[in-house]
């Protein structure tokens, strides 16, 4: 008695993403760290010196971890509320940082209490930042004012009021020690001199801002709100150049690449989108567990560091060859490798006597259904679509489809339908799936009217074969076209090959 032959299921090809250079750079990290801080992380800003250093600012303290360490090396909890926006000075020395209680905190990274204290501001202040020429500080406010500070002296040395809601982002230029700029809840970005008493740019994102970030040659400047990432041309008067709206829900965060060819940007729809700078297309995308709050890349792109509202710090290091050899090694040093290779490619001599095991075949659960001949169960057993077309595909060579289709309950033949109105119009699958549908029409034409569910699913499904039909009689029609117009200049020779090419395309589309 024959063996039973299982179900050959062919190779289709993927229709995933395409490997290009920057999957492969963003994915070239380790496993992540997970560290639980106290409360939703709010900021992260790496040190601009050596060792890089980041500052993590969560609930009422800030954390400073090192680039390779899973606990603190310094903590800041010298406040009474919840803190935000740690951020570093150029020269890694200083850190500042706004409360909930209003005062604006200055410490220095070497000690634990504040050298300075900045009171003025009437509520919370949620934007901090120093200035080039690194003896001032920028502070940004819910009391809708922003303010410049002078460390030497704890004085306040400008005001402005000309944002009408919680100011909530904000960036000194690195450049110019006199220009800043913030955003705000009243959907606008404002561009602020201090030799002047008043903005000198403005403009409208058109949703509450959430985050901003300035190109190292400061000529552009990225603003994110609600769904969009819009991209401004600040030496034309504030121009709007790139609108982008690939998040699902607010964008929280924003980040360059080291060498500020990618724009990273994340959202509380849990995902970091990389944006190729030149074209503004998406070359990359993170996928986290939580809401994102905030962002960071450390120089040369060693590790990025992500926050999230359920308090998760997550960080990502870099892989390096050193590491990749050392696991290789490990691996060799196994010793319980060799007990399982041992005669693996031991090659039988001449006068050898070879007794052969017989090797049991396991077969899949659809295939067991066939060998019993329950024709029906094998086609509801297989799940994954290349297994049922090839399941489908199995019961129309032996002439079993008719039997498999027929006779089913209204939750079956739902399923069913389901299934062919999602793959029909799949290239890879319509030769088999036509098929099928086609039975199912002329099998059940006569109980239409006896179940609602059903009846709407026979419609959907006539009117995706109409669709598909007209599809291709609209590109059998293109395909005419451009073979007139190809033909009136082509030579014989080359006339002949383009009628072969066409006549092959149209085959194939038919």
């Amino acid at each position: 008695m024959s063996s039973f032959r299982g179900t050959t299921i062919p190779v289709y090809p993927k229709l995933g993403e395409k490997v290009t250079q920057d999957t492969l750079y963003w994915k070239d990290f380790k496993t992540p760290i997970q560290i639980k801080e106290f409360g939703a992380i709010t900021n992260l800003d790496f040190s601009p010196v050596a060792p890089h250093n980041f500052a993590v600012t969560a609930f009422t303290r800030i954390h400073i971890y090192g680039p390779f360490s899973q606990e603190p090396v310094k903590t800041f909890t010298k406040f009474k509320d919840n803190a935000y926006c740690g951020r570093f000075r150029s020269d890694g020395q200083l850190l500042v940082a706004g409360c909930e209680d209003s005062v604006v905190r200055l410490f220095d990274v070497g000690g634990k209490v504040a050298l300075r204290m900045f009171k003025g501001h009437t509520k919370a202040v949620h934007v901090t930042d120093f200035t080039s020429d690194q003896y001032k500080i920028l502070t940004g406010s819910d009391d809708y004012t922003c303010r410049l500070w002078d460390i030497p002296n704890s004085t306040e040395l400008l005001s402005y009021k000309e944002h009408t809601d919680y100011i909530r982002c904000g960036i000194a230029s690195k450049l110019n020690g006199n220009l800043f700029l913030t955003g705000s809840y009243d959907h606008t970005l404002k561009l602020f001199d201090t030799r002047t008493d008043k903005s000198v740019l403005s403009m409208d994102h058109g949703q509450p801002v959430e985050s901003l970030l300035l190109y190292p040659s400061e000529g552009l400047v990225v603003s994110a709100g609600g769904r969009y990432v819009k991209v401004w041309d600040l030496l034309k008067a504030g121009q709007p150049l790139v609108s982008l709206k690939h998040h699902h829900k607010t964008v929280t965060c924003l980040c360059l690449s080291s060498n500020g060819q990618r724009l990273l940007s994340g959202s509380l729809d849990r995902h970091i989108k990389v944006y190729n700078t030149t074209t503004y297309k998406v070359v990359h995308n993170f996928d986290y567990a939580a809401s994102i709050l905030s962002l960071a890349l450390a120089p040369n792109d060693e590790s990025i560091v992500v926050g999230m509202t359920n308090g998760i710090l997550s960080i990502k290091q870099r892989k390096c060859p050193e590491d990749s050899k050392k696991d290789i090694g490990q691996r060799r040093q196994r010793p319980s490798r060799s007990v399982f290779v041992k005669g693996k490619n031991y090659a039988p001599k001449q006068d050898d006597y070879l007794v052969s095991k017989p090797v049991k075949e396991h077969l899949a659960k659809y295939d067991k259904q066939l060998k019993k001949f329950n024709v029906s169960k094998a086609l509801d057993t297989a799940l994954e679509p290349e297994i049922t077309v090839a399941v489908i595909k199995e019961l129309d060579r032996r002439g079993k489809l008719k039997n498999a289709l027929a006779g089913r309950d209204e939750q079956g033949l739902s399923r069913l339908l389901s299934f062919l109105i999602g793959h029909l119009v799949d290239q890879r699958f319509a030769p088999v799936l036509v098929t099928a549908a086609d039975m199912i029409l002329d099998i059940y034409r006569s109980t239409i009217g006896q179940s609602p569910v059903i009846d709407r699913q026979l419609l959907r499904l006539q009117d995706l074969l109409e669709r598909e039909i007209d599809y291709q009689q609209d590109l059998l029609e293109v395909l005419g076209m451009l073979d007139t117009m190809f033909a009136c200049s082509l030579t014989k020779k080359e006339k002949r090959t383009w009628d072969t090419s066409m006549k092959s395309i149209k085959h194939h589309h038919y």
